[in-house]
């Protein structure tokens, strides 16, 4: 190995060391005193109650680890929404858990909770997977309850999410393991099956206060709400159980006796290991988001003997097209090339921009991963597509759009994962959120924004000083520095990948050593929904 690449391998675990200590904190919650505080009630903590409840021999992902990041901070902070998702094995059978963390405001719901939790859903329906519900919440956050309680995608769909679920024959388990107020009530009552843990669980539309100022009834919560009421007077729930380990036992049980499923039916074969190892992944990237390499030598580092066949490898080359195998699955690969090429016709191309030929070649290959039924990976490295006359005159808009429509009507299950750049309208091309990818993930040094910083934060510069010089004002170099650096510490801000992460723009940033992972088991999620539809581009521009 050069000396570079150990530069780079040293630069590169640094920003994954910070990434796993900013989420070390994230996963205390509401703090060490509110977890002990639990403990010392007999409950076990949200991630206690899921690593109790998955199975230990089997691998597990968590959705939305640094939901909430560096957001409500006026509020307290809501470290991971409030709420835990984790995609593992319960009895054998794959699904996701979702659980309330009671330490964060009492487990009540933010704005972002319920986005994370309709990702959850989301994730679940798309996939046909068993979800676990883990309740334990105060209900919605009232300083916000604009925020959260009365448009589409607020509160209400979780309900409406549940109804839809059961009438598709999604399985749905809930434990009410702590409060379950309001309209949160309807959660466990709509899933298939529902318990209660006696002493700790309660149930009610309306608490014991409320209950007195609205009617004038005096009555304790235990009474109105508890476990016994709702086992042997009210019938709302199923169980009762003695403690926490005692309702996540009968979980467990529970999906012992689920049966299998119709697949969908993805080829897989018997796993084998990259030849290059995994962990070249960090001396191969660069520390600088402008700096090129053979994304050829990340995709060895990825798929299962290190093995892969590339489409047109000789067309079209600042995007590589190629079927291979991850742990064993059969998959299509989508992967912007980063070095610098040259075209069919001499010029040079610039690594990470989609061209007319690139643009083309992708197009063809996602229609022929649809014919043949592949699961479609893309390796996001992007800063767009090409501009310039040249561009503009062969018709890079079309092909662009031709490439866009393959994405958004591609039926089989599309995973991506943000290497590196994530710009523009090469975000949409390469699959991002919007396109629905089954999974989305970043590595820890990922880019992602409409523009580059630099460009973006020139181009914001000169608005704003254009607005000061209408306004008769003169700017110095000085002043004109100091706007530039104020726009660009704000702008590179929000093109981090906590940033994104925080919002659910994309579902965790991961170790680039667990790709395999979160691939297979997302292709073994996905095999859970046979496809019903067919590919179909619709009008393109030929």
């Amino acid at each position: 190995m050069d000396l570079e690449f150990n530069k780079r391998e040293d630069q590169n675990k640094l920003k994954l060391s910070e990434i796993n200590r900013l989420f070390s904190e994230i996963k205390k919650g509401g703090g060490d005193k509110r977890l002990d505080k639990m403990r010392q009630e007999g409950k076990m903590t949200a991630r206690e109650r899921i690593d109790y409840l998955l199975d230990k021999d089997k691998d597990s992902i968590e959705i939305g680890g640094f939901a909430g990041y560096e957001m409500y901070e006026e509020h307290g902070g809501c470290p991971s929404g409030g709420v835990i998702v984790v995609m593992g094995y319960v009895s054998g059978k794959q699904c996701l858990v979702v659980a309330n963390d009671a330490t964060v405001k009492a487990g009540a719901w933010f704005p972002i909770t319920a986005k994370k939790n309709l990702r959850a859903q989301e994730i679940s329906i798309e996939n046909r997977l068993p979800i676990i519900y883990l309740v334990d919440s105060a209900g919605v956050y009232l300083p916000m309850q604009d925020e959260i309680f009365p448009d589409k995608e607020h509160f209400g769909r979780i309900f409406r999410n549940n109804a839809k679920m059961s009438a598709m024959g999604i399985i749905q388990i809930s434990a009410v393991m702590g409060s379950c107020v309001a309209g949160g009530a309807y959660l466990p009552i709509m899933s298939d099956e529902a318990m209660i843990v006696d002493k700790s669980g309660s149930i009610f539309l309306a608490g014991s206060y409320l209950v007195k100022a609205a009617i004038g009834e005096n009555i304790d919560n235990e009474t109105l709400g508890g476990a016994t009421t709702h086992c042997e007077i009210s019938g709302v729930t199923d169980y009762k159980a003695k403690d926490d380990a005692d309702a996540l036992n009968r979980i467990k049980n529970i999906m012992k006796s689920v049966g299998s499923y119709e697949k969908a039916g993805f080829n897989r074969i018997e796993s084998a290991y990259p030849k290059e190892k995994i962990e070249n992944i960090f001396g191969i990237m660069p520390s600088s988001r402008t700096e090129q390499y053979d994304t050829a030598d990340i995709i060895k580092c990825l798929v299962d003997n290190s093995e892969f066949e590339e489409y047109k490898p000789d067309y079209g080359k600042t995007i590589i097209c190629a079927t291979a195998r991850v742990n064993g699955w059969s998959v299509g690969i989508v992967a912007n090339q980063r070095k610098l090429v040259k075209s069919g016709k001499g010029e040079m191309q610039f690594g990470g921009v989609i061209y007319s030929d690139s643009a083309d070649k992708a197009t063809r290959f996602i229609a022929n991963c649809n014919q043949r039924k592949i699961p479609l990976i893309f390796l996001q490295d992007v800063t767009g597509f090409m501009v310039g006359s040249k561009s503009e005159h062969g018709g890079i808009i079309k092909d662009g759009a031709k490439m866009v429509n393959a994405v958004a009507n591609s039926v089989v299950p599309k995973f991506t994962i943000i290497t590196g750049n994530s710009y523009g309208a090469g975000n949409y091309a390469m699959c991002g959120k919007a396109y629905d990818p089954r999974l989305i993930v970043a590595w820890p040094w990922a880019d992602l924004a409409v523009m580059g910083g630099s460009q973006a934060a020139k181009v914001l510069a000169q608005i704003q000083e254009s607005t000061l010089k209408k306004q008769g004002k003169e700017i110095t170099e000085e002043e004109h520095q100091e706007i530039l650096d104020t726009i660009s510490k704000r702008y590179k801000k929000q093109t981090e990948p906590t940033y994104a992460a925080a919002r659910l723009w994309t579902d965790a940033i991961i170790d680039p050593t667990d790709t395999r992972k979160w691939i297979s088991m997302g292709i073994e999620a996905a095999d859970h929904a046979p496809i019903t539809e067919k590919f179909n581009l619709g009008v393109i521009q030929v």
